[in-house]
């Protein structure tokens, strides 16, 4: 297997880059057979909005081609990206929302040829670097196993939920956003660096 190289990549680069992230998500994601076309346009649609976003942030793996990837975004200090937040955020997430200090990861794709060999674990390292003072969350479709057991493994912890219409008007539609509601109403699930970890 191939040795795996990181970098990072300017707003201009991942532009640039969009049908190679494309690639990468097709085959991390294994859609159902036949739905690769509609998946993968959608997923590029939401690709051009996310890097967009204030504070566009994004490393890759590379193998001879891209094998993996994680990108975010700053999330506006108006609290809108909090919308649909079941229950009441502690103290210092609206102090780092409020002071413009919350980095929101939207997406992290491996392809399952490269997975449990550390490349998460080395792009989030990459990608963080430069968030050190930032409370940094993601959020989760409820029934994402493997993204829960990522997030556990880097010793994050569950902030709360989200309602089914997901998090904050402010923030784009991730994979799958559109499927109905489970019956108790609990789609996504927030999750957050511990601020223990943030210097």
């Amino acid at each position: 297997m191939a040795e795996v190289f990181l970098r990072r990549l300017s707003r201009w680069q991942a532009e640039q880059q969009r049908e190679a992230v494309a690639d990468v998500y097709v085959e991390a994601y294994e859609g159902e057979a036949g739905a690769e076309y509609r998946d993968r346009q959608g997923f590029l649609r939401l690709f051009e909005n996310t890097v967009q976003r204030p504070d566009f942030d994004m490393v890759v793996a590379d193998a001879g081609g891209l094998v993996g990837c994680l990108y975010g975004y700053r999330a506006a200090r108006t609290g809108d990206w909090w919308e649909g937040f079941r229950g009441v955020l502690p103290p210092e997430v609206e102090e780092r929302t409020a002071s413009n200090r919350v980095f929101v990861l939207t997406e992290l794709m491996v392809v399952p040829a490269y997975r449990g060999q550390g490349v998460s674990e080395r792009l989030r390292t990459l990608l963080l670097v430069r968030h050190s003072k930032d409370l940094v969350v993601a959020v989760i479709k409820r029934d994402d196993d493997l993204g829960r057991e990522v997030l556990r493994s880097w010793g994050w912890t569950k902030l709360g939920e989200f309602d089914p219409g997901g998090p904050g008007s402010a923030a784009p539609p991730r994979r799958g956003e559109r499927e109905a509601a489970k019956p108790d109403g609990l789609v996504w699930e927030g999750w957050m660096r511990p601020l223990t970890m943030v210097a």
